[in-house]
């Protein structure tokens, strides 16, 4: 019958396409051209139905048989490619465990947390501890306890974020000092990084800024103590040659009250033209002093017993400075291609 002749044809032809198949890819294909839904093989089953009964059982039986010797060939055929892909594969992604890794790109310290890594491991080193504090402070450990009453002019200097209930955004690290006396008697010795915030924005100025301060309380302390001791960090932050002056000054925790600058470390002072000190060959850093008796007699220590030095600096000031960078905003930008600088 022309029917079985045609169905033994498409077995020849199937077969030798399944040996012929190169990738589980093909030989899918060859599955679908000769068994699939619209199959020739699959549409003379379909129309079995539609042959004469004596035609029917031969016909069907033929293409029942050449079904099951396809797909028997099919699934040898296909164990044999992706057994062979896959040894392929695996040759291809071999990992040479010999070889160097991928590098990663490194992160570095920001500028303004070096200078605060370096100046507190510089006290740290003489015998200061580390003290720290809330960012959200009463007004008393903020102004009152530091010797600032209600209404007095010192506190329109601070530009002051408040907030409900008489709290404040710390203007400074001076209240972990308060609250360092408060909890300890004497003798004192702390250094106080931190944020501290005011109502401030420009080049020089930022709104959240950071602090370190440090307070020493001991017996026969002198100012003579405080200009040594910024001395030795001026020349350990800023290099051995680096020499510091001390200018009066007013602060209402201190008496007397002094501003300590540091000497040009780009020209040492000797160019009219330096972009960093502009020619005056100095560079201010912060403030200092001996601590008021008042305070001393606000915390419950007896001013005729002991006396302190205070002082405090800016370390985004110290590093815009040592970085010779132009705008203070620059550092709270997170901009990557100014910090890869550092």
């Amino acid at each position: 019958m022309a029917v079985i002749e045609r169905i033994n044809e498409l077995e020849s032809e199937a077969l030798a396409a399944v040996s012929g198949a190169g990738s589980t890819g093909d030989l899918e294909s060859v599955r679908v051209r000769y068994l699939g839904r619209s199959a020739e093989l699959t549409e003379i089953k379909k129309g079995i139905g539609t042959l004469p009964v004596d035609e029917r059982k031969q016909v069907g039986g033929a293409a029942n048989r050449v079904s099951r010797s396809l797909e028997a060939a099919i699934g040898s055929r296909s164990q044999d490619l992706a057994g062979g892909e896959r040894e392929k594969r695996l040759r291809e992604e071999a990992v040479d465990v010999t070889l160097p890794g991928v590098p990663y790109p490194k992160g570095s310290l920001h500028p303004t947390l070096r200078i605060i890594d370096d100046v507190v491991d510089f006290f740290v080193g003489l015998g200061y501890r580390i003290a720290e504090g809330p960012e959200v402070e009463t007004d008393y450990y903020n102004f009152t306890a530091l010797n600032i009453p209600p209404e007095h002019p010192a506190r329109t200097m601070q530009d002051t974020f408040f907030l409900d209930d008489g709290l404040v955004l710390r203007t400074h690290t001076s209240p972990v000092q308060i609250r360092t006396m408060l909890s300890q008697e004497p003798p004192v010795y702390v250094v106080c990084p931190g944020r501290t915030y005011r109502r401030d924005s420009d080049p020089t100025h930022t709104p959240m800024f950071n602090q370190i301060e440090g307070l020493a309380v001991d017996h026969g302390l002198s100012l003579a103590h405080l200009k040594g001791t910024l001395a030795a960090m001026a020349r350990h932050t800023f290099g051995e040659g680096a020499v510091t002056r001390l200018r009066p000054s007013y602060f209402q925790f201190t008496e007397p009250s002094v501003e300590m600058d540091v000497s040009c470390f780009v020209c040492g002072g000797a160019d009219q033209n330096c972009k960093v000190c502009k020619g005056a060959g100095w560079l201010e850093m912060g403030g200092a002093g001996m601590v008021d008796p008042a305070v001393l007699s606000e915390v419950g220590y007896d001013p005729e017993e002991f006396t302190g030095f205070a002082f405090g600096f800016g370390p985004d000031r110290m590093a815009m400075v040592k970085y010779g960078v132009p705008d203070l905003r620059l550092f709270f930008e997170g901009d990557l291609r100014f910090l890869r600088q550092f």
